[in-house]
């Protein structure tokens, strides 16, 4: 019996083995496609042309947030010299009220910086669509208009906070 099992285990590791020749294993060396990087091929600069009708909205839009930017400039001076002579006054006071008057005029003000803000971003998200480049005019007004907007939001916090809570 022990020699069954002698024969047997030898048989079954004999067949275990096999000639190096007949059946190659791969390769452990690195191939060539290891040897290509992943990083992302250099992109073509793209060449930028004018476009007369975008120049034509875009300075549309320009005038129309300098005229915003203008208009929210005087609204806030008022509304900051009215909020301090508020700043005494009980809450309902008409002093009071007109100070809250004007920030809402302020806020108002806002409103149409923001709705420009978004129509800039449309004229934006149009020339991405159709996968065009970014427009550097574009771009800066996209930039400037948001800048008034922070600061508009910021202006108009700091005058309410200023005044008593109702």
């Amino acid at each position: 019996m022990m020699r069954a099992c002698v024969l047997i285990a030898g048989l079954s590791l004999g067949g275990c083995a096999r000639d190096h020749d007949t059946t190659p294993y791969p390769s452990l060396a690195v191939r060539p496609v290891e040897k290509q990087g992943f990083a992302e091929p250099a992109a073509k600069p793209v060449v930028l042309r004018a476009d007369p009708a975008l120049d034509a909205q875009v300075a549309e839009m320009t005038r129309r947030l300098t005229a915003l930017e203008e208009e929210f400039t005087k609204a806030h001076d008022q509304a900051r010299a009215d909020a301090a002579k508020a700043r005494g006054a009980a809450v309902g006071s008409e002093a009071w009220l007109t100070a809250q008057t004007e920030l809402a005029t302020l806020d108002e003000i806002r409103a149409r910086t923001s709705s420009l803000l978004t129509e800039i971003d449309d004229r934006a998200i149009q020339r991405a669509a159709a996968l065009e480049p970014d427009y550097p005019t574009l771009t800066s007004l996209r930039d400037r208009a948001s800048a008034a907007v922070t600061r508009q939001a910021a202006q108009i916090k700091a005058i309410s906070d200023s005044l008593p809570a109702a």
